[in-house]
């Protein structure tokens, strides 16, 4: 059932640098496109987290009820190093490494990203095209673009003339940079390009001899420039105008910038209503990225084969790490956050098991349920502020808790709202998985604590209190919690 209608959604447009009121071009409906990856090799912790926040974003609006088409693309040809007009394509170059086709790195490293996204539990996009796959359509977006004079062709290149551009539009709108500053800020390097002007990009590049991934164009052999591939999709797909545009933070400039030149160029009006972009995954205060060596590949989080790590971890425990920050904020990377995000993970899917076997009762409560769950959507709707959601659904793990130990209560109604809505928030919307679909906390772990319960009964009744105090204080130094109730001995995690 739709429940969208119900719901007010603020996000924080890159446009306009402050949070507006999402109104989706058609009610009801909405059109999202994301940066996918460039595969030329494993993808990193880092770009996980940046899919990670529009799989949840995405999972979000089908909960609402939204129709959305969600379009996320494989960039598989013309990604140039340092993300230049100049240098070898990524993709080639791999290939000329390893001494295989380019296609075939394209296949090694797409089947990787979708494993490692099928692992934590991501939900596929609507669409996934390829930027190889759309050749055609960027040559005519080309035409296009030529025929208003917006571009020019030099040597079997073509750029697109960012000054002239410029005089009729804000090249700078997105990224807030100043066209002026952008000139004085370039050095010009007299012979070493055919650009008129530093700032302008490619559209289209002339393939030199030994560039292996070219195609036929009116302009001779060559590839796409890495800008046009987004917006020949985006548009292909959700049409001239479209809702969300998203992607990482480091391609709002000069990416995303110029992908809104382009389409202006194009169609004489802006593509997108709302710009977001997810900030990034740092480690050891740096930058994540696969150019400088400074990354994590998800595989090692499982593990805990690298050095950053004690030990290695549940997809399930790192997606609630990620999920712990807003997805605007710069997160830090750690084996303490880490640790410290497994045991909230495992005290939140034992408040929930616990849940399962709550009975309703007539007694008085001090928790209102419904007010909780309004709180849980009100902290979505506030830009998909995730944080403040998990800090609501511990306030029911609290609640929880009481409920089991006897010092709090819950009516029928209320237990079947708040089941429903721990279901929704943690599983559907976090993309959370239960622990024994992820192993983390599972039967072994159980039956032990259960082996030294019984070898603390044991004790008691021998009246060696000694030994059952020293067997507790123990469990309780490493996070394990006893509780003796009438019906036996129950335990619990930090």
């Amino acid at each position: 059932m739709a429940i969208y209608s119900e719901h007010s959604i603020s996000i924080y447009n890159s446009l306009s640098s402050k949070k507006e009121l999402f109104k989706p071009i058609n009610e009801g409906a909405i059109g999202m496109y994301v940066c996918g990856p460039t595969v030329y090799s494993n993808v990193h912790l880092g770009n996980l987290r940046t899919f990670m926040s529009f799989d949840m974003i995405f999972r979000y609006f089908k909960h609402l009820g939204y129709k959305i088409r969600y379009v996320r693309n494989i960039t598989d040809a013309g990604h140039l190093e340092n993300d230049a007009d100049e240098g070898e394509d990524r993709i080639a170059k791999k290939a000329r490494l390893e001494q295989i086709e380019p296609m075939e790195v394209v296949q090694k490293y797409t089947v990787d990203f979708h494993n490692i996204l099928n692992t934590f539990n991501f939900l596929p996009p609507s669409i996934e095209p390829t930027a190889t796959g759309h050749i055609i359509d960027q040559i005519e977006i080309i035409k296009g673009i030529l025929e208003k004079g917006l571009a020019y062709e030099v040597n079997g290149s073509v750029y697109f003339d960012v000054l002239k551009y410029n005089e009729s539009n804000d090249y700078g709108v997105l990224s807030g940079r100043n066209i002026e500053d952008l000139i004085h800020n370039t050095r010009t390097l007299e012979g070493q390009t055919d650009k008129k002007n530093p700032q302008d990009f490619a559209l289209w590049k002339k393939a030199e001899p030994n560039h292996i991934m070219r195609w036929p164009s009116p302009w001779g052999l060559g590839f796409p420039g890495w800008h046009l591939e987004c917006t020949a999709m985006s548009t292909k797909y959700l049409g001239e105008k479209f809702d969300i545009h998203g992607g990482g933070m480091d391609l709002k400039f000069p990416h995303h910038e110029c992908e809104i030149a382009q389409a202006k160029a194009w169609h004489n009006c802006s593509p997108v209503n709302y710009w977001m972009h997810a900030n990034m995954l740092t480690l050891n205060g740096q930058k994540m990225a696969k150019s400088t060596g400074n990354n994590i590949l998800p595989d090692e989080i499982l593990s805990g084969n690298t050095k950053q790590l004690s030990k290695g971890f549940s997809p399930s425990v790192a997606r609630f790490f990620m999920m712990q920050a807003h997805y605007r904020s710069i997160l830090d990377f750690s084996n303490d956050a880490l640790v410290a995000s497994e045991k909230g993970f495992l005290k939140l899917m034992d408040a929930l098991k616990t849940l399962k076997n709550l009975e309703a009762s007539t007694a008085p409560s001090d928790f209102n349920v419904s007010k909780w769950k309004q709180g849980c959507y009100a902290a979505m709707n506030d830009d998909f502020n995730t944080p403040i959601l998990i800090a609501e659904l511990f306030n029911a793990v609290k609640y929880i808790n009481q409920i089991k130990d006897g010092t709090n209560s819950i009516d029928s109604e209320s237990l079947i709202t708040i089941r429903e809505t721990m279901q929704a928030f943690v599983f559907d919307i976090l993309g959370l998985q239960e622990v024994s679909a992820v192993g983390s906390h599972d039967e072994k772990l159980s039956e032990t604590i259960a082996l030294l319960i019984s070898l603390r009964n044991q004790a008691r009744t021998q009246k060696n209190f000694a030994l059952s105090d020293q067997i507790r204080d123990q469990l309780v130094e490493i996070g394990i919690h006893l509780k003796d109730g009438k019906d036996g001995t129950t335990f619990s995690l930090d």
